[in-house]
C-alpha cells in the first residue's frame, strides 16, 4: 500500500503628481527619450518632496496613533491636504496617500513586491536598484526608495519588533517577517552601494509533499522511500547550496513525523513550519549593545538535550555545534534532522568534519567520520538547476567506512535527458538498483512495507 495515501496534501504606478512651475524653454539639444527621462525624474521629484511634506505634517497631526489605525490615517491625510491646499487629481491623490501609508503602516515601496505570491525573493541593492526572483530567475523591478535614509526607515521597522538593531558598531542582522519570511540586511560602510536587504519570502500555503511531486522535484516512488525513512527514525542531512529549497524540504520531511513525538527546533531565525502537536521551537539570540547575551545555536542544541526531545529539528549547521548535532544523533534522539550547504553528499561529509573541527576539540579525523557514520543514515541533495527549477537530485545512503573513507551509495539520482523548446531541463528521478539492507530491514520491523519494486531499475533505466 503506498504511504502516500494518508499523506494530507510600495508605492504603485500612476500618473505624476501635477505642480505650478514656470515653464523653462525647451533645450534644442536633448533627444526625445533625454527629454521623457528628465519631465520623469522631475515628476518623481516633485511626488518625493511632496510626499515627505505630506507625510511629516500628516505624523505630527496623528502622533501615536499614526501607526495602527489605517482609517484614521486616511481622515488626517485629508484633512491635511485640504489645510496645505494641495490640489490633486483622484488618481495621484491615491497614489500619494498609499506610499504614505505604506511607509506608516508596513514596509515602504516593497509592500507592493511583498503582495505579489509569485515573487520567491526581494533583493534591494541600495535605494534604486531593487531586484526580484520569479520562477528561479532574476529581474530588476521598477519599485525604488527615495535614498539611503528611506531603505534604513524600512530595515528599521523589520527589526525592531524582534529587539534586533542595525547601526555602524552592528552593521548586519538576520531577521524576519510577520509570515516567516527571512530577512538580512546588511548597512555602509561594509555595503558600499547602501543599505542591502534580502528577502526570502514564504508562500502562504505550506507545500506539501504531493506540490513537490506535481512540481517534478520529486519522484512518487523517492517521495514513498523518503516519508519511510522519516517515519522509522532515520537520521537525515538536507544538503544543497543557497536557494536549493533545502529549509523547504526540511520542512515537508518534518511533517511526516508522527503527531506523538515531542519535537525540538532550533534556528537562527524561525522559518520551519511544523503541523505537530508537540513540536517546541527555539531561537538563537545576538549579543546585546554591550556585546553580553548572545545564544548560539551551539547553546541551544546542548540545553535541547535536557528538554527530553525525541527528535532535534536544527535550521542549519553551520559552526561548532555540527559536533554537538552528531553526538545528539549517537544518543538516543533517533530520527534527527538538519540541513548544510554542499553541492553533493561527498562534499557534505567534507563540510561536516570541518564543521565539526570548529567546536575547538582536537579530534583525529578518522573519529569524526566514525561520528558521521555512526550518526548520518542519509544524506537528501537539493540542487537548484541553471533553468530556476528545484528538485532533489539524489538520496544517498551512508554505507560506513571504507578504511579512512566515508562510503556512500546513491539510492535516487536524476538523470538529465535534455532541454524542452523553452530551455527547461528535462529528466527523470531514477532509483539505481541500490537497494539499503539495514533501511529495509528497519522499516519491516516498524511494519512499513514499501512497494516491492519501488527500488528497482526500469527496462529503460539499464
Amino acid at each position: 500500500m503506498s504511504l502516500l495515501k494518508r499523506i494530507g496534501g510600495a508605492t504603485a504606478g500612476g500618473a505624476a503628481v501635477s505642480a505650478q512651475t514656470d515653464e523653462e524653454p525647451r533645450s534644442p539639444v536633448k533627444s526625445g527619450a533625454a527629454s521623457r527621462q528628465s519631465k520623469k525624474d522631475d515628476g518623481d521629484a516633485t511626488f518625493i518632496n511632496l510626499k515627505d511634506r505630506v507625510q511629516s505634517k500628516l505624523i505630527e497631526e496623528m502622533g501615536t496613533a499614526a501607526s495602527t489605525d489605517r482609517r484614521k490615517i486616511k481622515e488626517v491625510f485629508a484633512s491635511v491636504l485640504d489645510s496645505e491646499s494641495i490640489v490633486l487629481s483622484r488618481l495621484e491623490r491615491d497614489r500619494l496617500f498609499e506610499s504614505i501609508a505604506a511607509d506608516i503602516l508596513g514596509l515602504g515601496p516593497l509592500e507592493i513586491l511583498l503582495a505579489q505570491d509569485d515573487i520567491s525573493e526581494i533583493m534591494v541593492n541600495g535605494p534604486k536598484k531593487v531586484f526580484i526572483e520569479r520562477k528561479g530567475k532574476l529581474t530588476l523591478s521598477e519599485v525604488t526608495f527615495h535614498d539611503d535614509n528611506h531603505v534604513m526607515h524600512v530595515i528599521e521597522r523589520i527589526v525592531a519588533p524582534l529587539g534586533r538593531r542595525v547601526d555602524e558598531s552592528s552593521p548586519m542582522v538576520d531577521a524576519r517577517l510577520k509570515d516567516g519570511s527571512r530577512v538580512n540586511a546588511i548597512i555602509r560602510p561594509l555595503a558600499l552601494c547602501g543599505p542591502t536587504i534580502t528577502i526570502r519570502k514564504f508562500k502562504k500555503d505550506t507545500l506539501t509533499i504531493r506540490n513537490l511531486i506535481e512540481y517534478k522535484s520529486v519522484s512518487e516512488e523517492m517521495a514513498q522511500f523518503l516519508e519511510a525513512c522519516v517515519v522509522a527514525r532515520l537520521n537525515l542531512v538536507v544538503s544543497g547550496g543557497t536557494g536549493s529549497g533545502k529549509t523547504t524540504l526540511l520542512n515537508i520531511l518534518s511533517n511526516f513525523i508522527p503527531d506523538d513525538e515531542r519535537i525540538i527546533t532550533i534556528e537562527n531565525a524561525a522559518e520551519l513550519q511544523l503541523r505537530g502537536t508537540h513540536v517546541v521551537g527555539l531561537e538563537s539570540r545576538p549579543p546585546n549593545v554591550e556585546g553580553k547575551g548572545e545564544i548560539t545555536i551551539r547553546d541551544l542544541v546542548i540545553n535541547s538535550l535536557r528538554m527530553r526531545p525525541e527528535r532535534i529539528i536544527v535550521g542549519e549547521c553551520r559552526g561548532g555545534e555540527t559536533l554537538d548535532m552528531l553526538q545528539a544523533m549517537n544518543t538516543g534522539h533517533d530520527g534527527s534532522m538538519t540541513t548544510i550547504h554542499a553541492n553533493t553528499p561527498k562534499d557534505a561529509v567534507a563540510r561536516i568534519e570541518t564543521m565539526c573541527l570548529m567546536a575547538g576539540m582536537d579530534l583525529p579525523q578518522r573519529a569524526i567520520r566514525e561520528q558521521i557514520v555512526s550518526a548520518v543514515e542519509v544524506f537528501v541533495q537539493a540542487a537548484r538547476l541553471k533553468d530556476g527549477s528545484r528538485k532533489v537530485i539524489c538520496v544517498t545512503e551512508v554505507e560506513g567506512l571504507e578504511g579512512d573513507v566515508v562510503k556512500l551509495r546513491d539510492v535516487f539520482s536524476f538523470k538529465q535527458t535534455g532541454l524542452d523548446e523553452k530551455g527547461k531541463i528535462q529528466g527523470e528521478l531514477r532509483p539505481t538498483g541500490v537497494r539499503p539492507k539495514n533501511f529495509i530491514e528497519k522499516f519491516e520491523s516498524l511494519n512499513i512495507f514499501l512497494p516491492p519494486n519501488i527500488l528497482e531499475v526500469g527496462d529503460g533505466d539499464q
